[in-house]
């Protein structure tokens, strides 16, 4: 489970989201394994702990992966 720490970083990573840059420079987070668009972040930068797309760590559930 992630936690934060206080210090401007998270342990850990947030399961089952990812999060995208979208074309007017905000962040939108992703659930993996529905494909449903979920916030949009309103603050600078990425969140913190959300897997950014695509990540490297490819699940079967992840967006890459629906067409296969």
């Amino acid at each position: 489970m992630a936690k934060n720490t206080g210090d401007g970083f998270r342990r850990g990573a947030v399961n089952s989201r990812t999060q995208f840059q979208r074309a007017d420079g905000q962040w939108q987070k992703r659930d993996e394994s529905t494909g449903h668009l979920m916030g949009v972040k309103q603050s600078p930068g990425p969140w913190k702990g959300v897997a950014k797309e695509p990540d490297g760590r490819d699940t079967p559930k992840s967006p890459e992966n629906w067409d296969k």
